[in-house]
């Protein structure tokens, strides 16, 4: 995304705390769960490796796409077994290859604030599917942004070099069900105590479930399972992540 310029510098220390290995596991389980013989993944916004570095560990091929060079930089530096990112957009992409599954996590999905580019990155997730394909992806879920409404938060983060804190303040704007998050970044240099500011915001949409199936139908898929993100619950109004599993059918073309 355009606002992960300067954001992806500092990506791996901000969420160095984040549990990839449950989340990668509880991805894994969930792709098994409706096809026991997955062995190609493509994942949509793979950042700089932190869920494939785990997913590959199952013995998956991953091939990522990812639209900052930086990300992409710092993944291919990891050197992460059967993984090969790319430098790509979700909404307008090729790879020239078929895969078993298809994924999306860490809220990539409610970064797609347009319908036009949500539309395309759908389609695309289909043209690279296998017959009966899985696309998997979390996002934002409407009722719990409504009913709980994001909250101001405050990290602080530090590694041999540098010390971060970070303020993350929203802006909801419920016509367009979008949440602007402004995040400021305050970088401190632990060796020439050089301190830096960042401000960026980053616009993230939230979804219904009725959008989703809708959305579903129109590119090629049925909904095949609904779920909290880890916990496997039933979403509801407290559930800030839904998890769902797409299926690849034939369009409709009645819509």
């Amino acid at each position: 995304m355009p606002n992960f310029k300067q954001y992806s510098r500092y990506y791996d220390l901000l969420y160095k705390d984040k549990d990839y290995k449950s989340e990668s596991n509880y991805v894994f389980e969930s792709l098994k769960k409706f096809n026991p013989k997955i062995n190609t993944l493509l994942e949509l916004g793979c950042g700089s490796g932190g869920h494939a570095k785990f997913i590959s560990e199952f013995g998956i091929e991953i091939t990522g796409i990812e639209r900052s060079k930086d990300m992409v930089l710092e993944a291919s530096v990891k050197n992460i077994p059967n993984f090969k990112p790319i430098i790509g957009d979700i909404t307008d992409f090729n790879v020239d290859e078929k895969f078993d599954a298809v994924i999306s996590i860490f809220h990539v999905i409610s970064y797609l604030t347009d319908n036009k580019g949500l539309i395309n990155c759908f389609n695309l997730a289909n043209k690279h599917l296998k017959t009966n394909g899985l696309f998997l992806f979390d996002f934002w879920f409407t009722p719990a942004v409504l009913s709980l409404k994001p909250e101001t938060r405050v990290k602080r983060l530090e590694d041999e070099t540098n010390s971060i804190l970070r303020i993350a303040e929203s802006t909801c704007h419920h016509d367009k069900n979008i949440v602007d998050v402004n995040f400021e970044i305050h970088i401190c240099d632990k060796e020439t105590n050089e301190l830096q500011k960042l401000n960026e915001t980053h616009p993230m949409r939230h979804f219904s479930l009725p959008e989703i199936d809708l959305l579903a139908k129109m590119t090629g898929f049925e909904i095949i399972n609904c779920e909290e993100f880890l916990t496997k619950n039933k979403p509801d109004d407290k559930t800030w992540g839904v998890c769902v599993v797409l299926k690849k059918t034939e369009y409709d073309t009645s819509l």
